[in-house]
């Protein structure tokens, strides 16, 4: 085995010099060869190469920019280089300098990751023979490839590291080689530190045969609840990309209790696992959702703890009295400030900038942040935090799209340059254009909810609580939830009520529905009842999705006229509601909600007619046919 020493250094970026010896290394490892590599950084060196490694070595390879002890070397074969030809040409630059030719070809460093998942090429032609075969080491035919019989693997991988910069990319580049190597097919998406790239479709990832995660930091699964996922680092990805990719197709399992749960389109066991059946279905949901509305969901998921946080808080200071919180000093003003002045202050900032981070990534996060923070000092509220984190998203999209910078100053566009821009370009917006319109309009809003009449109290309560029965969790749900949470920040509090009620009627009229007309459902249903009535009460109105989607025609309808009800009701008995969640455990927090019990007996209307539509909905069976098709 040839023995190579390395040193890398950069005088531009540490971060240079760091892809330089992790190239050197990844690709050494690939030919067989035994590197060792220092590392010159503005702190000192690392790494630095022993007298005896010296000695023991074949070649030394200097890809370095900055001065160095030739003494050192002196007597050993000296290959020169910059570190961005270690880093492009990395194979290249190793056989060059040990001057080995006979090694099948190795492919350099492109854009990461970019190894499309496609019909596997038809197999090279074969050479023309040699004029006059020698018996030497260069007539010595190339490896074989892989055998015939070995069909063809479809791989999709994620890489990331803590800095996003140097493994995420090598571990990216290893993995390829190796899958190239094994005959496989691979996409990588790597998580760097300016966001996704190569980033992985919906389609790639349902024909992939495994997930393979090789990071060191949090990677959401999410996208793939469905699928084989083996989880590595991008340490191991690097050094050992065959053993890697070997050991995901022995050991990969589904996320969560690698229990091999069953695979998208299957008819729900609903019977069995309500609550898993729920994930699974939210799931796919989610896995279906592009463009904005996929980054307004987004948004929202992260906004929702902080304000059901806030929220709560508030409803605690309730306990001690309406008033209680203008004492100063006293708990109840410490919880006013936690939740009124902390959480809610926060809402809309985090609306906004998780909206600009689904569409940006990490160059998004700040200028959505700060623009949110400039709707809520404006007045805009959370109609200014949508528009200022769409602002702020595709800003710093077409930004990061545009800016093409020396490579050596590449790692500021995500800390400096994007942010910077976009941060100035979303907050002149807010300022100067579109944040007073926007903040006249959510005053116009706040003023006429405020004086609403009956009349118009009731039909907004009938079409929000009609939207949350639509789609059970969908957009059309999340839409009326949306809406009316942001109109918390404002004190508007008789949408939040109508909302959450109307949103646990349709697992609760379900359950009754279970309970009152056993023959109408399965075994597998009559068990699944039961955990819908409590996610019900706990306000998730998914718990009723796995009812819809066996039996949509005679499920949907009842739960949407049980839900509609159910808001026109609370809307007409004036219910408030100061929490965004909770579900009934919060009607037992004192003044958290106004007219507690008219709004429970909204609850308990709208239950009873779902319930009872979808008992004259659903046709009654024999205990052999239910059998039948819970089997």
């Amino acid at each position: 085995m040839k023995k190579v020493v390395a040193v890398t250094g950069s005088r531009a970026s540490a971060a240079h010099t760091a892809m330089a010896a992790e190239a050197l290394e990844a690709t050494a490892d690939m030919l067989g060869y035994d590197i060792r590599v220092e590392r010159l950084g503005p702190d000192g060196t690392s790494d630095r190469l022993s007298d005896i490694e010296i000695r023991n070595a074949d070649v030394v390879i200097l890809a370095t920019d900055q001065p160095d002890d030739q003494g050192r070397f002196e007597g050993k074969t000296v290959r020169r280089a910059t570190p961005s030809e270690a880093i492009r040409h990395t194979a290249r630059l190793l056989r060059e300098a040990i001057g080995d030719r006979d090694l099948p070809p190795v492919a350099e460093l492109a854009s990461p990751g970019t190894v499309p998942l496609e019909p596997p090429p038809a197999a090279r032609p074969a050479p023309p023979p040699d004029p006059a075969p020698q018996p030497s080491r260069a007539a010595t035919p190339p490896p074989a490839p892989p055998a015939a019989t070995q069909t063809p693997k479809r791989i999709v991988a994620i890489t990331s590291c803590p800095t996003g910069i140097a493994h995420t990319f090598m571990a990216a580049e290893a993995l390829n080689k190796a899958a190239r190597a094994l005959g496989h097919q691979i996409k990588v998406e790597t998580q760097g530190s300016v966001g996704a790239g190569n980033p992985l479709t919906p389609e790639e990832i349902e024909a992939a045969d495994v997930v393979i995660i090789a990071a060191d930091t949090n990677v959401a699964l999410d996208r793939f609840a469905h699928k084989r996922v083996y989880s590595t680092s991008t340490g191991r990805a690097l050094k050992g990309g065959k053993e890697v990719i070997t050991t995901a197709f022995e050991k990969a399992e589904m996320p969560g209790d690698g229990s091999g749960n069953a695979p998208a389109g299957t008819q729900p066991a609903i019977g069995r696992n309500l609550a898993g059946e729920v994930e699974r279905l939210k799931a796919e949901r989610s896995a279906q959702r592009t463009g904005p509305y996929k980054h307004l969901m987004t948004g929202v998921s992260y906004t929702i703890p902080v304000v059901v946080a806030g929220g709560l808080a508030i409803a605690l200071s309730f306990m001690f009295g309406i008033d209680a919180a203008n004492q100063e000093g006293s708990l109840a003003a410490a919880l006013m400030q936690i939740g009124g002045q902390a959480a809610f202050a926060l809402m809309v900032p985090v609306l906004s900038g998780y909206i600009a981070f689904s569409i940006a990534d990490r160059p998004g996060l700040a200028p959505g942040l700060i623009g949110g923070m400039l709707a809520s000092q404006i007045g805009a509220g959370f109609l200014g935090g949508l528009a200022s984190g769409f602002l702020a998203g595709y800003i710093a999209y077409y930004l990061r799209s545009w800016i093409r910078l020396p490579q050596n100053l590449e790692g500021l566009k995500p800390v400096l340059i994007i942010p910077l821009l976009a941060s100035v370009a979303v907050g002149l917006l807010m300022i100067y254009v579109v944040g007073t319109p926007i903040a006249a309009i959510l005053s116009g809003l706040t003023a006429w909810l405020s004086g609403m009449t009956s009349a118009n109290a009731v039909f907004l309560g009938l079409l929000l609580g009609g939207m949350m029965a639509v789609d059970m969790g969908g957009p059309v749900n999340k839409s009326a939830y949306t809406f009316a949470v942001g109109l918390l920040a404002s004190q508007t509090y008789l949408p939040m009520a109508a909302v959450m009620a109307a949103g646990m009627t349709p697992p609760l009229g379900l359950a009754l529905a279970t309970m009152l007309a056993k023959n109408r459902f399965t075994p597998d249903e009559r068990d699944a009842g039961k955990a819908a009535a409590v996610l019900g009460i706990s306000f998730i109105t998914e718990g009723a999705i796995p009812f819809a989607a066996k039996d949509p025609l005679r499920v949907i309808p009842p739960a949407i006229v049980g839900s509609a009800l159910t808001g026109a009701l609370s809307m007409l008995f004036g219910c408030m509601l100061r929490a965004p969640h909770g579900g009934i455990f919060v009607l037992g927090i004192p003044n958290a909600v106004t007219n507690v019990g008219f709004y429970a007996l909204a609850i308990v209307i709208g239950t009873v007619v779902t319930a009872g539509l979808v008992i004259v909905f659903k046709k009654p069976g024999t205990e052999a046919t239910l059998g039948a098709e819970a089997a």
